[in-house]
């Protein structure tokens, strides 16, 4: 393979992780619940599931109400995107913070992602940095 085929196989990878990154991202940040609920269904496969160290849920129905408790739980506050997010194949990685908007998120976190068809279908989420008042 050539060095700029390289380069544009690469830049693209790249792209479209950030892509499926911020659209997951955009998922936990939507407040609104209808607008939540339809980036679920574009975004995440038909029966997607998600567990942290915190909480589980299988199927959209319970992410959203997962995704609805940490909205209540943290007003105002917002996820976003850490780094620059890693595909390979099926499998993405990224970093996220949560904190107020244009603030350094006093949350931090890594999560796995497994895709079907580029949607969002397993994620499996850790939790780097969490304050003692969380």
């Amino acid at each position: 393979m050539s060095n700029a085929a390289s380069t544009s196989s690469t830049s693209t990878i790249s792209t479209n992780a950030a892509i499926i990154a911020h659209s997951y991202l955009d998922t936990w940040n939507a407040a609104d619940p209808q607008q939540r609920r339809a980036l679920l269904e574009s975004a995440w496969s038909e029966e997607p599931r998600y567990v942290d160290p915190m909480m589980s849920g299988a199927g959209r129905e319970q992410i959203d109400g997962l995704i609805s408790a940490v909205q209540n739980r943290f007003p105002e506050w917002k996820f976003s995107l850490l780094g620059t997010p890693d595909l390979h194949g099926s499998y993405l990685r990224f970093s996220w913070s949560l904190g107020p908007a244009g603030a350094d998120g006093p949350v931090k976190g890594t999560d796995f992602v497994v895709l079907e068809d580029g949607r969002i279908k397993d994620v499996t989420g850790f939790l780097d940095q969490i304050p003692e008042h969380a």
